[in-house]
């Protein structure tokens, strides 16, 4: 009976992976106004609560239709509270089962919904502002508009504005560190 016997082969080592040249990667801790956080939670609620303000307040008096900047205010600020409603649905569904929302595709989407929200609550905050002082200060036609609402609405706009810049830029921050 022939049998072969076993041969030794010499083995080479395998390649060096970035961990071991540069040591394990440490995830960056969760840094509250993140996704998944109670801070993120509570500015996602901030954003909503502002935003909801300023639509009311504005939609509550009868000539916002009048110019389109309030008009556009009610559009943007309506899309911001949809937004924001569903991304502290978002973290507070990643603070009941405690899992960290660090994904990338999932940061990519809050920074890009974020980025483009925000950009549309502060051009149409700016343009009704811009109209607000036209009606108040250039025209003296306060008595026949709706002057105070006009102007809470557009603070309310931009006090949620103001609310969604930390968000975006922790997200923006967050992405480019990956």
């Amino acid at each position: 009976m022939s049998v072969s016997r076993p041969a030794v082969h010499p083995v080479e080592a395998p390649p060096l992976t970035e961990a071991a040249v540069h040591g394990p990667r440490v995830r960056m801790k969760d840094v509250q106004g993140m996704p998944g956080t109670k801070g993120g939670l509570f500015l996602r609620l901030s954003q909503f609560v502002f935003a909801i303000i300023s639509v009311s307040v504005m939609a509550t008096t009868s000539d916002f239709r009048s110019a389109t900047a309030f008009s556009y205010l009610v559009l943007a600020v309506g899309l911001q509270s949809l937004w924001s409603l569903s991304l502290a649905f978002v973290d507070i569904y990643a603070l009941l089962v405690k899992r960290s929302l660090r994904n990338y595709r999932a940061i990519r989407l809050f920074t890009i919904g974020d980025g483009i929200t925000s950009t549309l609550t502060f051009a149409a905050a700016c343009a009704s502002a811009g109209i607000t002082v036209l009606i108040g200060n250039d025209l003296d036609k306060c008595a026949l508009n709706h002057c105070t609402g006009f102007e809470t609405a557009t603070a309310m706009a931009f006090i949620s504005w103001f609310a969604i810049s930390p968000s975006f830029l922790m997200n923006f921050w967050s992405l480019a560190s990956h």
